[in-house]
């Protein structure tokens, strides 16, 4: 198949490879179009042609209506004939353009002579301008023009062309508000080049849904939404369609851009474009004045318009919606000027930054690897905050509460995710000598804690989000299991902030024994927030000692078990708290010799050490898994070693810069962040990589490949940053690091067995040479304390058309919420399979509705598919675990794990759970089961008899996860 045309802002002459023409003008010289959907022609540097043009008479169309002659026309239709055979720079070339205004004159002469001011058909002026081709001796181009006309003419005859005979006359208001009739054949041809090469897909019933909606005095920019919609709603029958409407999407963002840059209604040029767009961008002050001492035309003509047809329509309009700049609400920056924008903004420290930007961005252009979120929103601007997640600890102070409620907002602002650790501060009726009152707790300040991340919002660019975490042992935990209840005592609720339980090995063992488990206030026992594994165990003891000696003014003992089941009950009932690891967390950490590891970030992937003098930081980026693939190579991981190391020391390399380059909210951030220089390499779309190597998630082999295809990303990851080391020199806090003592994530894996005393099951097979990494780490260092965390990647996964993080498939076909509306998506794997057995059909949609996507009750699809395909809820929770632990022994942070349960109850969450921990997992995030992803379904019979069900709706839970991308 021939790739699709250029992104074209308007109608102008196409390059050879837009097949939806075939030839020369695909279009008849009927009225003057005025948008990419209506056809929109813009004044173009020869002059229009004088004489008598003036006195020519009104055109005749083929379906009879009479509209003004326009010389134009036929300057555009001429051209179109010339590009068609000589390719695309014909438009520019001055022997053309002579030749163009040449035949104009001429045409428009004859014309003139021959009718006067007695209409002419619109066939006659086509007639003049072969003749006029013929005689000046442009053969090559005559012909093309003539076997158009006829192909045209031909397809006229058969029906396959929407011909003006039929549609009705509607008036279409421009850009300027000038009243110009809709250009059937121009809309026609912008649905048949969005359609061009991609598969199963028509322009036919696009056009009809689109006409079917205009009305007199419809705007350009509605019939550009209107095509868009028709597209989307066909996506469901044809997964085709979602690229389709990203191509329309395109063409009229890319309009709206190319007239507010430019300052007319072009024809989208990116080389052209990029410098105009950067100048406006720091005009109106969105960008850094640094940006334009870049080499500009070099990186412009770097920029690759092909890649903006890699979108399907979630991903592109997520960019638009959320990422791309705006100038009171109009988007001027288009897809390729985004990502380039973002690669400038990550090279301004290098030595070469022009060569590193046009690297970085087409790492990024390519799909092969995303930056997270903030980095995509800021890069570049006057204010680069570019991490992801900020972690901090909460003293037990009321001026340092309050500092750092402000700090939450000053990081929020910027799109960042926040975990605090709130266990330092006393509880419920601990006495406060400055007053000889008694403290009210922490659930106060976690009720304002949470009304600041809703009034900060994120800077207005997404809802504010926020965690906070609390040791199990603390007083006031009970209360916090009860935080996001709908019941109780609204002032101490807080319905907006997430939760989670930073649970010690201590207390699991305790669990598992039936033993008891006492409540302490943080302020009578402060160094149990600083202790972790066998440490913590001997103080905790003492602590109890004392508790029962009449040492300790408030404390409180109960089962173990019932503060475990309550924590599962909430978790099931609410959504949290999140149960998370501190042991497995401090024991593995890198960093032990730095500090301590009190909670995690927002999506539990980032294990970081917290002072009240520091503020952990990580920057994040995710490499897109199945872009790698390599089914027929030797390596055990089924990947491209080789482009999998290319991308690896790249993305490296610019999550290490994020932290030179970054905008610092407040001094702690970036104390730490130079200090200890941490990052987070992460994976997306690990479910299409299965569908890919046509592996069931509920396998051992997707175990198999979870470990393998996790030991490669890790020691690329070491080795890229070991580079950077030798480069730029190691971090400062290297020194008695883990690192430094040659001590690697999976040797980690023997501390945290010794120090639980055997309750630890976890593999810790490998397959590459780790001894010789070892030792170069050793020697050369790390430029980096933390090199790799997964995280949720929800709506960098959406741009980028692949499945996020490492999560299983939800449903094959579903409704998914978020915060750009409502999308319909579904599996194009199984579509391709389905139609290879000649299954995919109007019914089979109608079932996969009913059925909530699921396969499984579907009776005419083989087993071998619905294994393959098998949704989230249809996986054993434990394959998830298994792999998630196989993941978890190469990672020097964590993984944001979502666990699936379709019909939960007490017993099964509590085996699950307990297995996470045997299986040596440092953190979970969401639990989810079918109630709280569904929504009750309606069925429709329609009048021929089939059913008609709506699709299952994913709940907007994916956007809680975004500050982490």
């Amino acid at each position: 198949m021939n790739p699709p045309p250029p992104l074209q802002g308007t109608l102008l002459p196409q390059s050879p490879t837009d097949r939806s023409m075939d030839g020369p003008p695909d279009r008849p010289l009927d009225d003057r179009p005025t948008h990419p959907l209506a056809g929109a022609v813009p004044p173009h540097d020869p002059p229009r042609p004088s004489g008598s043009a003036a006195t020519t008479p009104t055109v005749i169309r083929r379906s009879g209506e009479r509209v003004e002659f326009d010389p134009d026309r036929i300057r555009v239709a001429v051209t179109k004939a010339f590009v068609s055979v000589e390719g695309e720079g014909a438009a520019a070339s001055d022997r053309v353009r002579s030749a163009v205004a040449s035949l104009t004159e001429q045409v428009v002469a004859r014309v003139a002579d021959r009718h006067h001011s007695r209409p002419v058909h619109v066939e006659s002026i086509q007639d003049q301008v072969e003749l006029s081709l013929m005689r000046d001796g442009h053969h090559a181009v005559a012909r093309a023009y003539v076997l158009y006309r006829e192909e045209r003419a031909r397809r006229r005859a058969a029906g396959e062309l929407r011909s003006p005979d039929a549609p009705r006359p509607i008036r279409v208001l421009d850009a300027e508000g000038e009243s110009h009739f809709l250009d059937h054949d121009a809309l026609a041809r912008t649905l048949d080049r969005a359609c061009a090469g991609v598969a199963d897909t028509s322009p036919d019933p696009l056009y009809r849904e689109v006409v079917r909606s205009l009305y007199d005095g419809v705007t350009a920019d509605e019939i550009a939404h209107a095509g868009v919609m028709a597209a989307r709603t066909l996506i469901e029958k044809e997964p085709g369609y979602s690229k389709v409407a990203a191509r329309l999407l395109l063409d009229s963002v890319g309009a709206t851009a190319a007239r507010h840059v430019h300052g007319a209604p072009i024809a989208l040029d990116y080389a052209r474009y990029f410098p105009a767009y950067l100048r406006l961008g720091v005009t109106l002050g969105h960008l850094s004045p640094e940006l334009l001492t870049f080499d500009i035309e070099r990186l412009a003509e770097a920029l690759d318009g092909e890649r903006d047809h890699q979108f399907e329509y979630l991903g592109l309009q997520t960019l638009v919606d959320r990422y791309l700049i705006h100038d009171d609400g109009v988007r001027y920056e288009l897809p390729q000027a985004f990502f380039m924008r973002v690669a400038m903004g990550l090279a301004l420290q290098e030595p070469d930054r022009t060569a590193r930007a046009e690297e970085f961005y087409h790492l990024l252009s390519s799909f092969r690897f995303m930056s997270s979120t903030p980095t995509l929103f800021n890069a570049g601007t006057r204010r680069p905050q570019l991490s992801s997640c900020f972690l901090t600890t909460i003293p037990d102070d009321l001026a340092e509460i309050y500092s750092g409620i402000r700090d939450n907002a000053l990081l929020s602002k910027y799109a960042g995710g926040l975990g605090n650790d709130w266990t330092p501060v006393r509880g419920l009726g601990a006495r406060i000598r400055g007053t000889n009152g008694e403290s009210q707790g922490i659930v106060p300040f976690l009720k304002v804690a949470n009304d600041t991340a809703v009034a900060v919002n994120q800077g207005g660019k997404r809802k504010g989000a926020v965690c906070a975490y609390l040791e199990a042992w603390h007083i006031d935990v009970e209360e916090f299991l009860d935080l996001r209840r709908n019941t109780g005592d609204d002032r101490r609720r807080t319905h907006d902030m997430h939760t989670a339980l930073w649970i010690p090995d201590l207390f699991m063992k305790r669990v598992a024994e039936g033993g008891s488990w006492t409540l302490f206030s943080p302020d009578e026992v402060p160094d149990l927030h600083d202790l972790t594994g066998a440490a913590f165990e001997r103080r905790y003891l003492d602590c109890e000692a004392r508790a029962e000696a009449g040492e300790l003014r408030i404390h409180r003992t109960l089962p173990a078990e019932d503060l475990w089941r309550r924590a599962l009950s909430r978790l099931f009932e609410t959504g949290h708290p999140w149960i998370t690891f501190k042991d497995p967390c401090n024991l593995r950490s890198p960093q032990e010799h730095a500090g301590v590891v009190h909670s995690s970030n927002l999506c539990t992937e980032i294990t970081l050490n917290t002072t009240a003098d520091e503020v952990a930081v990580c920057n994040l980026g995710s490499i897109n898994l199945p872009a790698h693939l390599d089914p027929a190579g030797d390596d055990p991981s089924r990947l491209d070693r080789a482009a999998l190391g290319e991308t690896v020391r790249t993305a490296m390399r610019m999550l290490d810069n994020v932290i030179d380059i970054n905008h610092y909210p407040v001094p702690q951030a970036r104390r730490s962040n130079l200090r200890h220089r941490p990052v987070g390499l992460g994976i997306m779309g690990f479910q299409d990589a299965l569908f890919e190597l046509r592996i069931p998630y509920g396998s051992e082999a997707a175990v198999e490949f979870a470990d393998r295809s996790m030991e490669l990303v890790s020691w690329l990851a070491i080795e890229a940053s070991c580079d950077l080391a030798a480069e730029r020199g190691a971090y400062p806090s290297f020194p008695g690091s883990a690192w430094s003592r040659g001590v690697l994530p999976i040797d980690s894996i023997a501390r945290l067995e010794e120090q639980r005393g055997g309750w630890l099951e976890q593999d810790r097979s490998r397959t590459l040479d780790w001894d010789g990494l070892r030792e170069r780490v050793r020697r050369v260092g790390m430029r980096n304390s933390n090199t790799m965390a997964i995280a949720p990647t929800a709506t960098i996964a959406n741009i980028t058309g692949v499945s996020q993080s490492i999560e299983p498939l939800f449903a094959n076909l579903y409704v998914k919420s978020n915060l750009s509306g409502e999308f319909t998506v579904i599996n194009p794997a199984l579509v391709r399979d389905l139609k290879a057995l000649d299954l995919w059909d109007e019914v089979m949609v109608s079932d996969l509705k009913f059925h909530d996507g699921s396969l499984a009750p579907i009776q005419r699809i083989p087993d071998e598919l619905k294994a393959l395909y098998a949704t989230a809820f249809e996986v054993d929770c434990r394959w998830l675990i298994e792999a998630a632990s196989r993941r978890q022994k190469w990672i020097d942070q964590s993984q944001s794990l979502n666990l699936y349960v379709a019909d939960p109850d007490g017993p099964l969450i509590d085996n699950i759970y307990k297995l996470a921990w045997v299986r040596g997992l440092k953190t979970t995030y969401y639990l989810r089961s079918r109630g709280a992803t569904q929504v009750e379904k309606s069925t429709l019979t329609t009048s021929d008899g089939r059913l008609n069900a709506v699709a299952p709706t994913l709940c907007s839970l994916d956007d809680d996860c975004e500050a982490c991308q």
